[in-house]
């Protein structure tokens, strides 16, 4: 009898414990994780207006969501800002100096020491169904990195580009396979292209799992190639004229020495012209935000979805007498836009919490439910400054900024009283490292950076 009971007991609390298995289950599935997407632009500006174009960008992040008035990237360049905001982690801890393989830009080192711990990684572990499109690194694709057959870890779907920035005339790795594109605006703007392939992913991904989805577009990085619709835009924009433009560098460092000064009135030309295409370029930026918000909203999921905007480094347009460039040490190059939205963010904000580009890693996979305080990265969430109601969060008191160079051997006989490793017009700096400690920027923004 005793033995009868004993069953039942037993087989009671395994009916129990399915049960309870079955509704962590449900709860589980009940309770899915916040999507995110990334927006990444290439080259964007904050302190020269370069969010001016961006209308709808503004109404449907900025206004709907946070905007960071602080915001700044570890390094003022293309792949390394990149693999820094991919690694959450500064330049001297990934290793990547500049734009080149030697300098570790997409390189088999990158591969192995970081790329295979991105944030995107662990979101594929989580479940997250992922999506890149556009500009990675400007080395992907190399046939030393790999070719267009390596995809980096954590992606399902993978659209892309094959080295820099291009509007026409390129080839993207469509998960590993070459895709190649011709100069035909409704096939081939990139900028519409990579929009299109992540509505496409949209429609047929999973409901029942999360996603996240990076969006790279080239604007406005140079070639400047506008779409047609908006080639004739801001025709009578210039770049603006106040602050340090076409300004002697005597008391800065040794390189702002050196330009001529003033400006011959050709570099001038030459600079309005690029800051009007630059402009014109990011209206099919602001096209892409708005048709993604708007297949958010018709898919039911933009009440689930963090949406962060944001740029790898910022621009200058004869700051210092320096024509057109970034790689400086000064807020053109280093202050960044960042607009972000989501669910429990309060709409129509204005943060002066210095953030940085290498926090945002840690800050998606907070999101994600991670437990950053285990990661291997040197940024720091700000999800507690989006959502103070998810727990206590500090500002950072200070940060760093660097940027090692890009060597040119021998010496370039244009810029004689340069010497050896200086690159492309000797507008370059060979070496910076730059401590900025912030005292208090509550409720102002950080001008003593300038």
């Amino acid at each position: 009898m005793a033995g009868f009971w004993r069953q039942r007991v037993v087989a009671g609390c395994l009916l129990l414990l399915s049960y309870l298995l079955t509704c962590s289950l449900r709860c589980a599935e009940s309770s899915k994780s916040s999507n995110i997407v990334l927006i990444l632009t290439d080259d964007l500006d904050l302190e020269l207006g370069g969010l001016t174009p961006l209308k709808k960008t503004q109404a449907l992040i900025a206004d709907a969501g946070v905007t960071f008035s602080n915001a700044y990237t570890a390094t003022p360049l293309c792949c390394p800002s990149r693999s820094s905001i991919l690694s959450g982690k500064y330049p001297h801890n990934t290793m990547v100096h500049n734009n080149s393989l030697s300098g570790n830009c997409s390189s088999k080192a990158w591969q192995s020491n970081q790329e295979s711990r991105a944030f995107p990684v662990y979101l594929s572990k989580l479940f997250y169904q992922t999506f890149f499109g556009g500009k990675y690194l400007n080395q992907y694709g190399s046939e030393e990195a790999g070719g267009v057959k390596y995809v980096p870890p954590g992606w399902d779907q993978w659209h892309a580009l094959v080295g820099n920035s291009k509007y026409y005339n390129y080839t993207l790795s469509v998960n590993g396979q070459a895709e190649t594109h011709g100069d035909n605006y409704e096939k081939d703007y990139l900028t519409d292209l990579i929009l299109n392939k992540s509505l496409n992913f949209l429609d047929q991904r999973s409901p029942q799992y999360p996603f996240f989805v990076m969006l790279c577009p080239p604007a406005p990085h140079a070639p400047w190639t506008a779409a047609p619709q908006y080639q004739k835009s801001f025709i009578d924009v210039k770049a603006p004229r106040d602050g340090s433009f076409n300004k002697p560098g005597k008391d800065k460092h040794w390189l702002l020495r050196q330009p001529p000064n003033p400006m011959a009135n050709s570099s001038i030309d030459y600079l309005d012209d690029a800051f009007r295409k630059r402009w014109q370029t990011l209206l099919s930026v602001d096209d892409m935000v708005e048709k993604l918000v708007k297949k958010l909203e018709d898919i039911k999921e933009i009440n689930n979805t963090f949406i962060f905007f944001t740029s790898d480094n910022g621009y200058h347009t004869g700051q210092f007498s320096l024509p057109t460039d970034k790689r400086q040490l000064y807020e053109f190059d280093i202050h960044l836009p960042l607009l972000v939205r989501g669910p429990g963010i309060k709409p129509k904000q204005t943060l002066s919490d210095p953030v940085m580009n290498i926090d945002l890693a840690v800050t998606i996979l907070d999101i994600a439910g991670v437990n950053v305080s285990a990661l291997n990265m040197d940024g720091q969430s700000f999800l507690p400054q989006l959502v103070p109601s998810a727990r206590n969060g500090t500002s950072r008191p200070y940060f760093l900024v660097e940027y090692s160079g890009e060597g040119l051997f021998p010496a370039d006989p244009d810029c004689p009283k340069l010497g050896p490793g200086l690159l492309d017009e000797c507008f370059f700096f060979h070496s910076l490292v730059l401590l900025i400690k912030l005292q208090s920027c509550a409720g102002k923004s950080c001008r003593e950076l300038k």
